[in-house]
């Protein structure tokens, strides 16, 4: 495997800690604070289309966010949103934005969880297509605890 890929800041940060914006209110108070810290140079990346290659305008971000919220909030017609995770409410750096309409497993029960619809990011983006799998090999859960099959 590529060890640049497993050092890769993007990709590290992609796999790191994040926390969920489980209400809608919650949700529009993170979006109040994004838009104030608009011009600290971020990426807006739709995970199915070319990975952007230069920062958005905070003019661009703050179109964006109310363009995904009034997507989100009319596609995941729910009391809560749960769909959006920041690795901090406060000092955000990376976003991720899962699609209403392609949801999945989004655990990903043994494999690869379903890729989130937009990153937003001040880390430059790299292809998720390209992201190191989580380990080389997967074991069943039950392996740990009978030693043969």
């Amino acid at each position: 495997m590529n060890t640049s890929k497993q050092t890769d800041p993007f990709y590290i940060a992609y796999r790191g800690a994040f926390t969920s914006l489980l209400k809608w209110p919650d949700l529009d108070a993170f979006w109040q604070i994004l838009s104030e810290q608009a011009d600290k140079g971020w990426y807006i990346y739709k995970t199915d289309e070319a990975v952007p290659e230069q920062v958005v305008s905070a003019d661009e971000l703050k179109k964006f966010i109310k363009q995904v919220d009034q997507y989100l909030h009319q596609a995941h017609d729910e009391d809560y949103c749960g769909i959006v995770y920041t690795d901090s409410k406060t000092e955000p750096t990376y976003i991720k934005i899962y699609d209403p309409n392609n949801l999945g497993v989004v655990c990903g029960i043994g494999r690869e969880p379903i890729y989130p619809g937009w990153i937003i990011s001040q880390l430059a983006p790299k292809s998720l297509q390209h992201l190191p799998p989580l380990r080389t090999e997967i074991k069943p859960w039950w392996r740990k605890f009978i030693p043969f099959g």
